[in-house]
This record gives C-alpha cells, sequence and structure tokens, in this order.
C-alpha cells in the first residue's frame, strides 16, 4: 500500500526536534510519497535541504502563499520563479486568497494568484490552491482563468458541495484532509456524491490535524487517519482508497 500525502510542510520548525522521527512515522503508516507547497522566499533552502535528504520521497513545489502576499510580493515572485528555473518542481503553489486574517492585501493576493496560475499553465503544472473565507473571490480568479490548460489541486477543500461542483469544473481534484473527519467538518455529508477519482489526500501538517488528534501538531503519519474515514465513506477498503488516490495524485503532479 502506497499512500500520497499530496500536501505538507515538512519543513516547518514544527518538525526541527523530530523531523527523521516523524518521517520515518509516515512511511511506517505507508505514506511513501510527500509534495511540498512553498510558503514564501524564507522556506526555500530548508525546502531544497530536505528534498536532498529524501531525494526518493519529497516533491517540492515553488509559489507564493496567499497569507504572505505583502507590499514586497514582486520581490517574493521572483524568488518564487527563480526557484522554478533552477530547480525541478512539480506544482506551482501553494497560492490563492485568504481573507481570514487580512483582507488589506486582496487586490495583491488576486494579482499574485494570476500570475501563479499562468506559470502553472505556461509551464505545465499543477497550481495548488488556497482557499480560507475567500470561495467566491478565489472563483472569480479561477473561473476567469480556465482554459484547457489549467488543472490543479484545490487544497483542503471545506466548501459546499456546489463549491466541489465548481472547483471540479475548473479541473481541480480536491485536496481532502483532516476536515473529513470532524464532526462539524460537515464535507463528509456529501463527499461521496463526487466520484472518488476527483480526490486526493493530504494532511496540511503540522496544520489541520484529523481526529482525535485535533489540537496537536499534525504530521504525516496522521494521513492513514485521513484515508480510513475515505475508505468508510465510498465503502471502499483502505488499499482501494490508498490505490486510487495515489493514482489521481499521479495523474495531478506527473510522478
Amino acid at each position: 500500500m502506497i499512500l500520497t500525502d499530496t500536501h505538507t510542510h515538512l519543513y516547518s520548525e514544527a518538525f526541527e526536534e523530530d523531523r527523521p522521527e516523524m518521517l520515518q512515522r509516515a512511511l511506517d503508516a505507508g505514506v511513501e510519497r510527500f509534495f511540498i507547497p512553498a510558503i514564501d522566499a524564507s522556506y526555500i533552502p530548508s525546502m531544497l535541504a530536505l528534498q536532498s535528504q529524501y531525494p526518493d520521497h519529497i516533491y517540492l513545489m515553488a509559489g507564493l502563499h496567499p497569507t504572505h502576499v505583502k507590499e514586497n510580493y514582486l520581490e517574493e515572485l521572483a524568488a518564487a520563479e527563480k526557484m522554478m528555473n533552477d530547480y525541478k518542481v512539480y506544482g506551482v503553489g501553494e497560492t490563492g486568497i485568504d481573507l481570514y486574517w487580512d483582507k488589506s492585501f486582496l487586490k495583491e493576493q488576486q494579482e499574485a494568484f494570476r500570475i501563479q496560475i499562468n506559470w502553472a499553465k505556461e509551464r505545465g503544472l499543477p497550481v495548488i490552491i488556497h482557499c480560507r473565507d475567500a470561495f467566491e473571490e478565489v472563483f472569480e480568479v479561477l473561473e476567469s482563468e480556465k482554459d484547457d490548460r489549467m488543472f490543479g489541486i484545490f487544497h483542503c477543500f471545506t466548501g459546499t458541495a456546489k463549491d466541489a461542483q465548481r472547483a471540479i469544473d475548473c479541473n481541480m481534484k480536491l485536496g481532502i484532509g483532516g476536515v473529513v473527519t470532524f464532526k462539524n467538518g460537515k464535507i463528509d455529508q456529501f463527499l461521496a456524491d463526487f466520484p472518488i477519482e476527483h480526490m486526493v489526500l493530504e494532511t496540511d501538517s503540522p496544520y489541520l490535524s484529523p481526529t482525535p488528534y485535533r489540537g496537536k501538531r499534525n504530521e504525516s503519519a496522521y494521513l492513514l487517519n485521513v484515508a480510513n474515514k475515505m475508505a468508510a465513506l465510498y465503502d471502499l477498503s483502505l488499499d482501494e482508497v490508498a490505490h486510487i488516490t495515489t493514482e489521481n495524485s499521479r495523474a495531478v503532479f506527473g510522478v
């Protein structure tokens, strides 16, 4: 059984004390493929170091996280573009719009989002979308940029069934993480109405731990909890969920 964590911040400071042990727990749980989204330029050295330490398991992305879009966002985008030019990356992002913490840079977030979508289209890479308190704003950009070159993952999907359909219509897989295990997460009520071929699994570690680890640091080994919940929702075995969602991730990332 091979599980794929399509979104995990393994370079996070949260893992400074026990990163090798944490990664070994994930490998022992069957999680063998880790796709690593970017946040901003300050994390690029630690991302590259991680990939050099685990070359058979780590797949990097380049981009600028919407919560890190500030006055210097064009400099940050230049650093992300340089990373794409200098190193092998498998996706663009995470990008998108986040209005939960700060609405003052909405215009800049929209512009950075459009730029990164177009990088992805030009390079034949998936775009990895972050959306928090901003579904309409995200879809306004996505649907205006939609063409047959655009594809990717709507990371940490927490929307409605209608939002799920809109994302799928934009050629996005839904990134399903710990929220699907929450008692009040809501997506478990309709997710199985959509074919599992539209789903990939993720942890977003160290954030958004699944039940029963809510409130604690998340890690990639806990992808097993997400996969087991998906197996229950879709009435499939754990092995079937692992196989289908890993194949879905191969279709997105090309590896």
